[in-house]
């Protein structure tokens, strides 16, 4: 079984649709998303749309629920966000259609499967938080607890925005990086492809590029902040560019 793992899209449409592309060329079977479907780029629904249309198993980000919640928190978080974090959360939210609305409040904020006899588990953040971070220097420590409570033989998470994998008592972490919001200086998107057979398990993480012109140039027509625009062009996060 070969699978494209994708995660943090975060509304950025040229990204996606050079990932689908590379991704198809190297004979996918599935492609499974662990999140962050909007915030930052210009293109939230078209995202939402385009995922659908390619059947990805997907879960819910921490991202996404913001932007769902934003009507009921726009009193608080006006006083307690950034105002630049503030206009994403309402951009993402005015932007999206309800069926699109609906279907994120549909989806699952983590999945269990068996691929190939193995047991694997999708989260967001990590198995006990979808806003935990987990890097390559997240302490292993750390991994082995969140593999004992995960009990499953493969994790793989996002939000981080940071790839990698790493094998922890027997059990895999695998973050699939950025698709539209890398965080480490390359702008490119990221992700990875994992190859399950009974044998055999590879996972390699590829760098693509795409027309970051086209989803800069969507987020200032929309009005954007320039950060949004900078965030794109530098691949890093909103507080480096500010």
């Amino acid at each position: 079984m070969k699978v494209a793992l994708i995660g943090d899209v975060h509304a950025n449409l040229p990204a996606l649709e050079a990932v689908l592309a590379h991704a198809r060329q190297h004979d996918v079977e599935a492609i499974w998303n662990v999140g962050d479907f909007v915030g930052y780029g210009a293109f939230p629904d078209e995202v939402v749309e385009r995922l659908r249309q390619e059947n990805a198993l997907s879960i819910v980000g921490n991202y996404d629920l913001k932007a769902l919640k934003f009507k009921k928190k726009k009193k608080k978080w006006r006083k307690s966000k950034q105002p630049e974090k503030f206009l994403a959360f309402q951009w993402a939210h005015d932007n999206l259609s309800e069926k699109s609305r609906k279907y994120l409040r549909s989806l699952p904020q983590e999945i269990r499967l068996q691929a190939e006899g193995r047991r694997i588990l999708l989260t967001h953040g990590s198995p006990t938080s979808n806003e935990e971070h987990l890097t390559p220097s997240t302490p292993e420590e750390r991994l082995r607890e969140l593999a004992h409570k995960a009990n499953v033989d493969v994790i793989i998470c996002g939000h981080s925005h940071q790839p990698f994998a790493r094998k922890v008592d027997g059990v895999w972490f695998i973050n699939t990086g950025s698709v539209g919001r890398p965080d480490d200086g390359d702008p490119r998107a990221c992700y990875a492809i994992l190859q399950i057979k009974p044998q055999c398990f590879q996972v390699c993480h590829y760098r693509v590029a795409y027309d970051v012109e086209r989803a800069v140039a969507a987020i200032r027509a929309r009005k954007l902040p320039e950060a949004f625009a900078q965030m794109a062009l530098q691949g890093h996060g909103l507080d480096v560019v500010l």
